[in-house]
């Protein structure tokens, strides 16, 4: 059963109902009001439900097309038999065919007229960022192939809409644009880029096309076809992808989780009046394994979070003055060089939200392994699991209170 986002029964007398063509076509609230004076309803139930639709629908419904409404109603099976229909939500996913035509756009132009995509990939030979995607493009579709076999078509549609958004555009595509801004530099690197690109559009598409199928059709007739193959008349009967197990790589997407999390600490922590100017960041790595990662993916780090530069730092070393703070983990802190003074209250407040998030941590963890029966009941690898994130924890709360003297330090010395 389909109900409205406040989880009510659809009714005319409530002004409540969504007709799913007015969700594709989209409809202004002169129209709907129209449509509820064409009813049945009485004058009062009228006015009643003209109020109901101002409140849910002030500005109407804006066109979201067929695809979107699709992909929300198949994302929202997880709800079991009943579906609160948000028609914003709808509204998102419209927004993200908007960036799956940018993707293409972006591909399109970098590949060129006169590109011919191999019939296979070397992937051996390519950097590192390349070699990230098409592991975690593998994983993705796993995920999908296994979610739609046990008919959970939630977890699907969860699965390339997560690759899709937040690691192909949000991190792929931002990461290997510099290699398209200077042709004289990065020809290896670009060559590669642009065959990984395409694999990812090509494999992307045929596996959102069940959820997502007229957006996909048109986008993928538009891509060049591989070497040696014949191309299908529509992505319709097209294979849908398969794990391709050269692919597959697992030191490199954990790599990339730390990467990725340096990333959003440093973005975190500049200043919203700050977004645009490129500042130096500073990586302070307690292992020695830390710090050769953050070197051997500086690059990426430098691009995405829109740096200066980057420097590596051990614990003996020291770090530059008026630098904002946060924590990757207990083996890695990020800094970003700020200008001017710091601002006291801001930076005292982040430091105190970390610990107080920190803590509470450390606390639902010693809750557990203080448990009665813990030791007799938890499997030893769980118990192990937990006492390692115990001293992650500890280790956090340490350098989050190393912070804090070093900030009133800086402050007392501006003062």
């Amino acid at each position: 059963m389909i109900r409205d986002a406040h989880g009510r029964k659809m009714s005319k007398s409530l002004g409540n109902v969504i007709d799913p063509l007015e969700v594709i076509n989209g409809i202004s609230l002169e129209g709907l009001h129209k449509r509820l004076e064409e009813g049945n309803l009485d004058p009062k139930e009228l006015e009643i439900a003209k109020e109901g639709q101002k409140k849910d629908f002030k500005d109407g419904i804006a066109e979201c097309g067929a695809d979107a409404l699709r992909f929300a109603l198949i994302s929202y099976t997880a709800q079991s038999d009943k579906i609160n229909l948000d028609v914003l939500r709808v509204v998102g996913y419209r927004q993200w065919c908007n960036k799956l035509w940018n993707a293409i756009r972006f591909a399109m132009s970098k590949l060129g007229d006169n590109y011919a995509p191999p019939a296979a990939v070397a992937v051996d030979q390519m950097p590192s960022i390349c070699k990230w995607i098409l592991s975690s493009l593998n994983k993705a579709v796993a995920k999908t192939v296994s979610s739609l076999e046990a008919y959970k078509f939630s977890d699907a549609s969860t699965a390339v809409y997560a690759w899709w958004q937040l690691q192909l555009c949000d991190v792929f595509i931002e990461a290997i644009k510099p290699y398209f801004f200077d042709e004289s530099k990065f020809e290896s690197e670009r060559s590669a880029a642009r065959d990984a690109l395409w694999v990812c559009l090509d494999t992307g598409l045929r596996l959102l096309h069940p959820f997502m199928p007229f957006v996909t059709e048109e986008l993928w007739q538009r891509l060049p076809q591989a070497k040696g193959t014949e191309r299908k008349e529509s992505i319709m009967i097209s294979e849908y992808p398969s794990v391709v197990n050269a692919w597959t790589n697992e030191q490199i997407e954990s790599d990339m989780e730390v990467v990725n999390s340096a990333v959003r600490k440093l973005r975190s922590i500049r200043p919203q009046s700050d977004k645009n100017e490129r500042r130096a960041a500073f990586a302070l790595c307690g292992a020695d394994d830390i710090a050769k990662l953050i070197k051997a993916y500086e690059f990426e780090i430098v691009t995405l979070a829109s740096l200066s530069s980057l420097k590596v730092l051990s614990r003996d070393d020291d770090v530059p003055r008026g630098c904002a703070f946060d924590v990757v983990n207990e083996s890695l802190s990020m800094y970003l060089q700020l200008q001017g003074k710091l601002n006291a209250e801001v930076e005292r407040e982040k430091l105190r939200k970390m610990k107080e998030e920190v803590q509470k941590r450390q606390a639902d963890l010693t809750q557990i392994v203080t448990a009665a029966g813990y030791r007799d009941k938890a499997p030893q690898h769980v118990q192990d699991l937990n006492m390692k994130k115990l001293n992650e924890c500890m280790k956090e709360l340490t350098i989050i209170e190393e912070e804090e003297i070093k900030l009133e330090r800086t402050i007392a010395e501006q003062n």
